[in-house]
């Protein structure tokens, strides 16, 4: 009865432990019909930076699920009682490299197939644009500052400066055009933050004493969340903004009537 009841607790922590495996793989098939998953991609660049996230998800999965399930057998074999004594090992050499080996690879791997992702959206701008490059009509370019706790994208005036009399400031609110290369310089004012607009799959941190060049070109028009993904402060909590994807018509519109409201001095109704 003993032996009876020492087989079934073997089992029952067995097939606890064999849960894990099974809710979270279950949790990742199914994670799309509950709304767990990605919010929708909108950024032309967005699918390669899904795909290398699902080719990396699919290796830690793979991983995790073979080394969950020898845990469980182990767990379930080794725990049994015996009557001999247990043999100690030093270890083996040839296990300890293919253990090495097989994650180098791996690594080798991932640093490989990101090259392509990484060059277009960290290293080649736009049509050869870099960041100290002049405003261009059919690439819009903006200065995104990051403060304590707030975002500030400024406009250039019309001939492309951004110490004129006419640059447009708007507080936590970025005007873009859609189907547009948007590149702007990101900066912080104070400390670390990162500029996060989940559904560009676009992340970058705004280091103090660097001006970063960004860019992003929305697929479709609507209203996105800017938000802040990194402790900044007290008051990181509500450093959120929007991005307002417009039609190119409105956008034109848009920055015109900004511009017309500065030069008013606050005398249009």
């Amino acid at each position: 009865m003993s032996l009876l009841k020492s087989f079934f607790f073997r089992v029952f922590i067995s097939a606890l432990f064999l849960a894990v495996p099974i809710l979270g793989v279950w949790t990742f098939v199914t994670a799309d019909d509950h709304g767990w998953w990605f919010p929708e991609n909108v950024s032309s660049y967005g699918g390669e930076i899904d795909y290398l996230f699902n080719v990396i998800l699919t290796m830690v999965a793979i991983t995790f699920v073979l080394t969950e399930v020898v845990l469980v057998y182990c767990l379930f074999w080794y725990s049994q009682k015996r009557d001999s004594k247990a043999t100690f090992s030093h270890g083996s050499h040839t296990l300890e490299m293919i253990w090495t080996a097989v994650p180098a690879l791996l690594l080798v791997f991932i640093a490989f197939s990101q090259m392509g992702a990484w060059n277009a959206v960290k290293i080649d701008m736009p049509d050869g644009t870099e960041a100290d490059e002049p405003y261009s009509p059919d690439r819009p370019m903006m200065e995104v500052y990051a403060s304590q706790f707030d975002w500030r994208a400024r406009y250039p005036d019309e001939e492309g400066n951004f110490d004129g009399m006419d640059v447009v400031e708007t507080p936590y609110d970025m005007y873009v055009p859609v189907d547009t290369k948007v590149v702007f310089r990101l900066i912080s004012r104070d400390v670390l933050h990162s500029f996060f607009v989940p559904k560009f799959r676009l992340k970058q941190d705004a280091v103090p004493g660097m001006e970063i060049p960004v860019w992003f070109e929305a697929t479709a028009v609507g209203e996105y969340d800017l938000i802040c993904a990194e402790l900044c402060g007290w008051g990181h909590y509500k450093m959120a903004g929007k991005v307002h994807v417009l039609p190119q018509d409105e956008y034109d519109a848009w920055l015109a009537g900004a511009r017309e409201e500065l030069r008013s001095n606050g005398s249009l109704d």
